[in-house]
């Protein structure tokens, strides 16, 4: 005989907790992991007992029930049903097609848990990937590996740790700090780790500038989790815009070897340059900083020539008289 599992009008833990709550996070997203990890494994085998899915996802018999009473909160019908071959299962005539995932944003969620595995000294993402995964009709992409992680990953890994670590528990991090005009010692409450521009950054609150800034893990050294708390503050949506302060107006012409095409077409695109009689290629476009642009010129050797505007001009050969008197004349 079927029946119902209990469902009874209390919140969901699919549903947005208050901000206080998510202060232990990460209890509450292995949660979600282990939910969607269930519902998947009901799509894939139809019918499972809960010892099986207690040692499945590691955790106990009493859990699971727990699990499966928030799932028919959310309004996925379960039912148990007793006896031989009996088990959890989803009401049937009840479809899933459209409430949780499709085959393919399945694969995909499971593709980004195991790219974490390259900033990570553990294998967690592969492991929450086998768990949510389930059964063989969810392939993760042999043919796509996606590296988050640089030629510091073992840096790197520490300080994601630690940073996590302190958002978590609402604890202030310091660090030292190096940048283009010198370095400082910093104290900031941490709000967000950002992966953006190739690179990862740390977002929070600074107490020196009293201000939310965005920081480099690269230029961030000496990092350490203080014992001070902080209570999180509201983000001003315009902070949230990382990229606001990154802007590429400061405009520079200039022509290139026909050699160096690639990296053109690498950076910008097939249709940015303009093949010139001689074979050079003119390019116009926008760079963050004066600064930045002569990086950019100089990786390039005496392939290229800025053409205006005159201050660049003037900057690039300031730059390379500086170069040609540190080696002699």
């Amino acid at each position: 005989m079927a029946e119902a599992s209990g469902c009874h009008n209390q919140r969901s833990e699919f549903e947005p907790a208050p901000y206080h709550e998510e202060r232990e996070s990460w209890h509450f997203c292995m949660k979600i992991y282990r939910l969607i990890g269930i519902i998947t494994t009901l799509q894939q085998q139809k019918t499972v007992t809960a010892p099986y899915l207690a040692e499945k996802f590691e955790v106990s018999r009493r859990t699971i029930n727990r699990d499966i009473e928030d799932i028919c909160r959310a309004g996925i019908p379960l039912v148990t049903t007793q006896g031989a071959g009996g088990g959890i299962s989803i009401m049937e005539g009840f479809s899933l097609d459209t409430t949780v995932f499709t085959k393919q944003e399945l694969a995909a969620i499971l593709t980004g848990l195991k790219s974490l595995d390259s900033i990570s000294r553990s294998a967690a993402g592969e492991n929450l990937a086998r768990k949510i995964g389930g059964g063989p009709s969810v392939r993760i992409a042999d043919h796509m590996t996606i590296d988050l992680a640089s030629h510091y990953k073992d840096d790197l890994a520490s300080k994601l740790e630690l940073i996590k670590s302190a958002i978590e528990t609402s604890r202030c991090i310091a660090f030292r700090y190096y940048y283009e005009k010198g370095e400082a010692d910093k104290l900031i409450e941490p709000c967000q780790i950002v992966f953006k521009w190739y690179d990862w950054y740390v977002f929070g609150f600074c107490r020196q500038r009293r201000d939310f800034r965005l920081y480099k893990l690269r230029r961030l050294w000496s990092l350490e989790v203080t014992r001070e708390t902080f209570a999180p503050r509201e983000i001003p949506e315009e902070k949230r815009n990382f990229g606001s302060h990154m802007t590429d107006d400061y405009m520079v012409a200039a022509v290139y070897d026909p050699g160096v095409r690639y990296r053109l077409v690498e950076e910008y695109g097939p249709d940015c340059y303009t093949e010139q009689e001689d074979g050079r290629l003119y390019a116009e476009w926008g760079f963050t900083t004066p600064q930045r642009a002569v990086e950019w010129f100089l990786g390039f050797g005496g392939r290229v020539k800025v053409l205006h505007p005159p201050e660049m001009v003037e900057r690039m050969r300031e730059t390379l008289d500086a170069a040609r008197n540190l080696y002699g004349t």
